[in-house]
């Protein structure tokens, strides 16, 4: 009786891809690698040692924080307004952006403070009760932001 090569293929297969695989990541290259990313974590390093943190609470390189006040058309602040704020959030290798969403609640001063969202479109919409609901996209570029919204009245149905 003939031995049966159906296995043996799929086991010659997966020998010559793990000696490619190995052939490929062997430890020289893997070191060469290594010692450029050493060399760009020690400069940043020195970088950011170089520079004093002023804010102690400076947002990362990429966002932005941004304060949000809500007014009416007579300067008075809107209290207990929804804030929604969309940014594009980036989906990573082979996954398409996605339009994230924060939700906020003006306090009684009108303002809402935004943690960090990344730099660049950002869409802000107010809805209040009894005002008019506003929304416009922003192009942010700065690292902290004041963004002032008014809100004009509602329009009345008879």
């Amino acid at each position: 009786m003939r031995p049966c090569t159906c296995l043996r293929q799929p086991f010659l297969l997966i020998a010559l891809g793990a000696f490619f695989v190995s052939g490929l990541l062997s430890p020289p290259a893997c070191r060469a690698q290594s010692s450029q990313s050493d060399k760009s974590t020690t400069q940043s390093q020195s970088n950011s040692a170089d520079k004093p943190n002023q804010t102690g609470d400076q947002a990362a390189d990429g966002t932005t924080r941004l304060r949000i006040i809500v007014t009416n058309t007579l300067d008075k602040p809107v209290g207990n307004a929804s804030v929604y704020v969309r940014f594009n959030q980036p989906g990573g290798f082979m996954r398409k952006d996605k339009l994230a969403e924060l939700s906020f609640k003006t306090n009684e001063d009108g303002s809402v403070k935004v943690p960090a969202v990344p730099q660049g479109k950002i869409l802000i919409q107010v809805i209040a009760k009894g005002w008019h609901t506003f929304g416009k996209w922003y192009d942010i570029e700065k690292d902290q932001d004041t963004i002032a919204i008014k809100l004009d009245a509602a329009p009345h149905w008879y």
